[in-house]
């Protein structure tokens, strides 16, 4: 994953366990002590992937969002990774819901020099890293109040599939910079130490993101919309070990594509969402894992 455990966290996984300590004691990227990693230059800027309704996370980034049935009434959300989550990273199997929250986020402005202000979380509305890797965070503040206080509009999380070849923007608020490619392909399944993710996105190569990245919206250059939610690549060219995702396809073969990063897709979101910006996965189009 993106974001990267560190210290006992590492030495819990291998022996088979991780640890179930607060989250960015364990689990937080390291401040740099080093030069950052060379980045892709990025390609001509476009409005729909500035830094326009970003936010850095203590240790990840994310992005304010809403559905197709949000409300400017609602209480804005903030998505981001399930390994994200204050909580700690949910084993397989966990899905998280309705639970209280104060994260904090810092709102970027759209040249990501500098931030408008700190968002705070009411609640985790979402979170899991089963078929998915996702935590979904509903605000205190209210979408209307956003935009009056900080000019800001969310951004829209796109209904349906997103398309291989599709130019795609990767916005980090933890680093303040931007990936740009395009959608290899999907993985059938995408297996990291004992997470399994569903139908992920896997990136051109232009898109080597790093550490702090997990969380960043992906977004269809097209349309601007939020079609994925980048979280890990290939580190080290390993095979399914932790920061070493391996693909699965449907007859079981297994295949690392080294250097590669990947995303989950947000189109289910979306279709759980309901007009409150409540996840409601009772609801027959949603096909979200459940508790």
């Amino acid at each position: 994953m993106t974001r990267r455990l560190i210290g006992a966290a590492v030495a819990a996984l291998t022996t088979g366990a991780l640890l179930a300590g607060p989250a960015v004691a364990a689990n937080a990227d390291p401040a740099p002590t080093a030069p950052l990693p060379a980045r892709p230059a990025p390609t001509a800027p476009l409005a729909a992937t500035d830094y326009h309704a970003i936010v850095a996370l203590s240790n990840c980034s994310g992005s304010v969002v809403r559905g197709p049935l949000s409300t400017d009434n609602d209480p804005a959300l903030v998505l981001t990774n399930g390994h994200c989550s204050e909580l700690g990273m949910p084993g397989p199997g966990v899905v998280v819901t309705n639970r209280t929250s104060s994260r904090s986020f810092s709102l970027l402005n759209s040249s990501g020099t500098g931030t408008l202000g700190t968002l705070r979380a009411s609640q985790i509305e979402y979170s899991t890293m089963t078929d998915t890797d996702v935590t979904l965070y509903k605000l205190r503040s209210t979408y209307a109040q956003l935009r009056s206080q900080y000019g800001v509009n969310a951004l829209n999380l796109s209904t349906t599939h997103p398309t291989a070849g599709s130019a795609i923007s990767v916005v980090s608020g933890y680093w303040r910079t931007t990936y740009n490619c395009n959608i290899d392909a999907f993985a059938y399944r995408l297996r990291e130490a004992s997470w399994t993710w569903k139908d992920s996105i896997r990136y051109t190569a232009p898109c080597n993101t790093i550490g702090g990245t997990s969380g960043s919206p992906v977004i269809d250059n097209a349309s601007g919309k939020v079609v994925g939610v980048n979280n890990t690549s290939n580190e080290n060219g390993e095979t399914c070990t932790l920061d070493n995702p391996c693909e699965v396809d449907q007859n079981g073969t297994t295949t690392i594509h080294p250097g590669i990063g990947y995303g989950q897709e947000t189109y289910l979101l979306a279709q759980c969402l309901t007009a409150t910006n409540d996840i409601d996965l009772t609801q027959a189009s949603c096909q979200l894992p459940r508790p």
